[in-house]
């Protein structure tokens, strides 16, 4: 009998299929967006989800609160223009030129959203990085 390639190997794993995280992931998009739709909560969101995220470096991992926050600060900045670009259209591409203004310009640039996920993002890399790097005493 010949070797069998993977995609003809029948499934013997019963575990659960990824329709489960696709829908997790949906419900942590459609929250994102419910959250953005507001100034204010938006700005609870990214101070909130901040402050435990130092938090947890200052208090696991010996950094100063001024080490901590200086790091965040850097971390989350340098993501936010990492994340500008993603889901941006042009208006040219929208078919929604706005009299006056440049044609590439972004049609909805959705910079409340894009902070939060960069809030998300950054307290992620901000924990790995205290974690993996010897910052004590910064």
């Amino acid at each position: 009998m010949g070797s069998r390639c993977c995609s003809c190997t029948p499934r013997i794993s019963t575990a659960r299929s990824s329709n489960s995280s696709r829908l997790e992931g949906k419900a942590l998009i459609k929250l994102v967006k419910s959250v953005a739709g507001s100034f204010w909560m938006t700005s609870a969101v990214v101070l909130a989800v901040s402050a435990v995220a130092v938090t947890i470096v200052v208090s696991a991992f010996g950094l100063k609160v001024s080490g901590g926050v200086a790091l965040y600060f850097i971390i989350w900045w340098t993501l936010l223009f990492a994340v500008l670009p993603f889901g941006v259209r042009s208006q040219v591409e929208a078919g929604e030129i706005v009299h006056g203004t440049e044609p590439g310009a972004p049609a909805a640039p959705a910079l409340r959203e894009k902070a939060i996920w960069t809030t998300f993002v950054s307290s992620a890399v901000l924990v790995f990085t205290a974690g993996v790097l010897p910052l004590s005493g910064l």
